[in-house]
């Protein structure tokens, strides 16, 4: 099996690699993520990956494509599902087609990792892409090991993001605190009447 691996960040991939190679298979880390943004963070996540796969000697690629514009106008119609209808396909069809034209016999991706993503929609888009580029899909619920691999991350020092990649899930990510400020303010408008 030669193994192209989706990998949105270093901290997803650490489980993800140390179960493969316990499975005997040698993934070959795919980067390839323009829902990340804004761009400091698609470059921090991108140069931890970068600086963490050289650490442990797996090969990676690395396909530049910091795509806000183009993400911006394929989700600002549906943003409730952003992910399901544009960054598991975008990403997925990308590296689906890079396998099938460079060797590459199976897919796979780190976002099956994350006990936040959709992973229902993760696995239906995958089989689809892979089945569209004539690829294998290789299915793990990689979830089991998810505090497992942020803790080994952790002790790594590697570059903890604070939300999904998207500015749309940065929002979600302070939607508490935004809730409470917006009721804060609106209590002070109260008391000045």
């Amino acid at each position: 099996m030669k193994l192209l691996l989706h990998t949105c960040c270093a901290p997803c991939s650490v489980y993800c690699i140390d179960s493969l190679r316990e499975e005997g298979i040698e993934p070959t880390v795919y980067w390839f993520n323009p829902n990340i943004h804004p761009y400091m963070e698609y470059k921090a996540r991108r140069d931890c990956l970068k600086e963490y796969t050289k650490s442990i000697n797996v090969d990676a690629i690395f396909e530049e494509n910091y795509g806000l514009k183009e993400f911006c106008k394929n989700t600002i119609n549906n943003l409730d599902t952003r992910c399901r209808d544009y960054c598991y396909p975008v990403r997925l069809e990308q590296t689906a087609k890079y396998a099938k034209e460079n060797g590459f016999d199976t897919i796979s991706t780190t976002l099956l990792v994350s006990p936040y993503q959709n992973h229902e929609a993760l696995i239906e888009v995958a089989k689809f892409m892979a089945k569209k580029y004539e690829v294998e899909f290789l299915y793990r619920d990689f979830r089991v090991g998810f505090r497992e691999g942020q803790n080994k991350a952790r002790e790594l020092g590697l570059y903890m993001q604070k939300y999904c990649g998207c500015i749309f899930s940065e929002e979600d990510r302070y939607q508490k605190k935004i809730e409470k400020d917006k009721k804060k303010k609106l209590e002070v408008l109260d008391v000045r009447k």
